[in-house]
């Protein structure tokens, strides 16, 4: 392993019994001080003495972008009280861009992983669960759709999926850290060759000014690829931003917008749908799929509709399953189906018992 890694894995043996003991060794062996604040549990201690990476072992921790709190460990306040830990085969890449740190890691099960700012993003073993759907669900759920826009998505990955969909004449999208596209490039080849299709078109830049510039009613659909609403991220779950969404969607157009875990963020995902009541006037529906790499195990879609040909997203009108020259993308879908779609809609009671606005549905 390079870096922190090593550091860890070092730590570790000693803390493993090679510690200084006078009584049962005549030549004492020096703790490192980082070992010895890890001993007395202060997290935050060991976090400045130990990198992402901990005795061969990653772990999500706090937002990074965040500088006056990047030192706490295990204190990610979308899941406060959680560590949620991967065994590190080998770090293969770590750098900071202007936005964010990026590390890719190869795991011992899950293949590599992407993590941004300590967050895992995807593994390659379970990335087609969140990849399909959120791709599937608002494609599959509407005629023929043409023009189709993507905020963030740097991956690749949901490129890949739209690129199935042969009604697709356009494939906008706009990720603001050129860093994690090339990344995508050379470690996640299977997800970024969605930016190898000729209708994509690459905006790098701010997705709320893009917004901004878009002609009003030029999508057919959007969806919202973006990472968990913490620091910047926050703008992307506030009112402006869904209006801007809805701006640019044509009458009866839809929107796909990840949005969270129902285990863990049910009062997040009321105040979302509750804006988003406000801001669409045709459909507004909460579907959710299992990613295990993904804190509680389980990630949500928001999925809405504006005004006009009304817009069941819970039946699917335009079967993926169907379409022809889907196998061209050199990858058969491996979690979406049409039957998938239907259960994604349907939620635990508590979930309709905690969040209000989902008992109207």
């Amino acid at each position: 392993m390079e870096g922190g890694a090593e550091r860890g894995l070092e730590c570790q043996s000693a803390m493993d019994g090679r510690e200084s003991d006078t009584n049962s060794s005549n030549k004492a062996v020096v703790i490192p001080s980082c070992c010895v604040k890890a001993k007395a549990s202060d997290s935050e201690l060991e976090a400045r003495c130990h990198s992402t990476v901990v005795s061969g072992w990653f772990s999500e921790l706090l937002s990074s972008s965040d500088k006056a709190q990047k030192g706490l460990y295990f204190n990610n306040p979308m899941w406060p009280g959680e560590a949620h830990s991967l065994k590190v085969e080998k770090i293969l890449f770590k750098e900071k861009s202007e936005y964010q740190e990026v590390m890719v890691f190869e795991s011992s099960v899950y293949g590599k992983v992407l993590v941004l700012d300590g967050i895992v993003q995807l593994t390659e073993k379970d990335e087609c669960a969140y990849q399909e759907m959120i791709t599937h669900l608002p494609l599959c759920s509407i005629e023929s759709p043409k023009n189709v826009l993507v905020v963030g998505g740097g991956d690749g990955g949901v490129l890949r999926e739209i690129a199935r969909h042969s009604s697709v004449e356009l494939i906008d999208i706009c990720e603001i850290d050129k860093m994690v596209i090339d990344v995508s490039k050379e470690f996640f080849p299977e997800l970024a060759l969605g930016f190898e299709d000729p209708r994509v078109r690459l905006s790098v830049g701010d997705a709320v000014e893009f917004l901004r510039q878009a002609p009003e009613g030029k999508y057919d659909a959007i969806i919202v690829d973006s990472s968990d609403p913490v620091g910047p991220a926050q703008e992307l779950v506030e009112k402006p931003f869904f209006e801007t969404l809805a701006r640019a969607l044509r009458p009866g157009g839809v929107l796909c917008n990840m949005a969270e875990s129902m285990w863990l963020h049910t009062h997040l995902i009321q105040d979302m749908i509750s804006i988003c009541r406000q801001t669409f006037e045709g459909s507004v529906h909460y579907a959710w799929t299992s990613v295990p790499t993904y804190p509680s195990g389980v990630i949500g879609f928001l999925l809405c509709s504006t005004e006009g040909p009304p817009v069941d997203f819970k039946n699917p009108v335009n079967p993926i399953e169907k379409i022809e020259g889907a196998l061209q993308h050199r990858r058969e879908l491996r979690f979406y189906n049409s039957e998938i779609h239907k259960a994604a809609f349907c939620l635990p009671s508590f979930v309709k018992e905690e969040v209000k606005a989902l008992r109207e549905f």
